[in-house]
């Protein structure tokens, strides 16, 4: 049997110890190397050729976003963040590691926390993690280069093909879920958008409730559009009304008599909040003047909502196998006939664009 090739990446020498530690247990895990910064972590990943990498986010000399672009740029791996989500300034870390092609995030073992259960939860995640084909994600290749983040050579080009699709200006909402590497692919799409776009976007992410908390301000320092997060019982954001509305971690967000209710109901897919939850009630109450967006990610969560959104008429979109991290949630929403259209990631914004009547379709 052939063991799985972990380096771990980790500063301190005692989580280092522990996390090498709880992996050597496993009949099934080979730690191949330890990494105490950044440099050392592209280099040995470069040497090594590890199945999968563990990166801490604050580490010496290269700290772990720029260690991940390294390494996504010149020799992509599967990479599962193990980070603390203890202030802003390293949750912002992670979303900018999660956007540079980093697969997961899991939170550091705390001092009172179920050690067996944290510790199947590692290992469980390390496999999951290791199974991910990763593509290449040019943003250390372009530091390199000393090309800015708003230049536009950092930008993917636009994809030369817009469907047909309904006539334009005919939609009034759109919304958007999101799992395993969601992150990077929300920003390639909201990024595009100008800061009068006129859609309202409604987003559904799947990221850890640990590191949820800061997620609305990071992606609005990526964007031109104003983001925030929802707020239970407001109304919804009519068109022309710019601006990303985020569901928060822990609660559904659904539409429901022109309203936005965020609820606590029971977990649908394992997740809450739940992309079918939003989809499913944005089709019963904007249909045919609504476009879902299913993007990246494990499982299923969203395939079904995406079907609900077909039948009642609206614009549903799922992201390509080619360009999505895990093509699992759009690849079931293929499978069940509910994408209207299966769009390259760089393809996407430009067709919302031409739906909210500020792009012709391009042949």
């Amino acid at each position: 049997m052939n063991r799985l090739r972990v380096l771990v990446v980790e500063d301190s020498a005692t989580i280092r110890s522990y996390l090498t530690g709880v992996l050597r247990k496993d009949p099934s895990m080979e730690v191949i190397g330890e990494a105490v910064n950044g440099r050392e972590a592209v280099e040995m990943c470069a040497r090594l050729k590890p199945d999968v990498i563990t990166m801490d986010m604050m580490l010496p000399e290269m700290n772990g976003v720029l260690a991940t672009e390294q390494i996504m740029a010149y020799n992509p791996t599967p990479i599962l963040i193990v980070s603390a989500s203890v202030n802003r300034g390293e949750a912002f870390r992670t979303y900018d590691a999660l956007a540079a092609g980093a697969v997961d995030v899991l939170e550091k073992p705390h001092v009172d926390e179920d050690g067996d259960g944290w510790e199947k939860r590692f290992l469980s995640t390390v496999r999951i993690v290791s199974r991910i084909k990763v593509i290449t994600h040019p943003r250390g290749k372009l530091r390199a280069q000393n090309v800015t983040a708003s230049g536009s050579s950092s930008q993917p080009a636009a994809s030369s093909f817009t469907p047909a699709g309904r006539a334009s200006g005919k939609i009034d909402l759109i919304a958007i879920g999101a799992s395993t590497g969601g992150p990077a692919a929300l920003v390639s799409i909201l990024a595009a958008l100008s800061p009068k776009f006129p859609l309202p976007v409604l987003v559904v992410l799947h990221i850890s409730d640990l590191f949820a908390f800061a997620f609305a301000d990071w992606l609005g320092g990526q964007i031109a559009l104003p983001v925030r997060m929802a707020k239970d019982g407001e109304r919804l954001p009519q068109k022309g009304t710019p601006g990303v509305v985020l569901a928060p971690a822990g609660r559904h967000m659904i539409v429901d008599g022109g309203r936005i209710q965020l609820t606590t109901t029971e977990e649908r897919n394992s997740c809450r909040p739940s992309i079918d939850e939003l989809f499913d009630s944005v089709a019963r109450e904007v249909g045919e003047r609504a476009a879902m967006v299913l993007l990246t990610g494990m499982g299923k969560d969203g395939a079904q909502g995406l079907l609900s959104g077909r039948k009642a008429g609206a614009e549903t979109i799922a992201q390509d196998e080619a360009s999505s991290i895990v093509f699992g949630m759009p690849g079931e929403a293929v499978r069940l006939g509910a994408a209207s259209h299966v769009l390259p990631l760089d393809g996407i914004a430009g067709y919302l664009k031409k739906l909210a009547g500020e792009a012709s379709i391009e042949r």
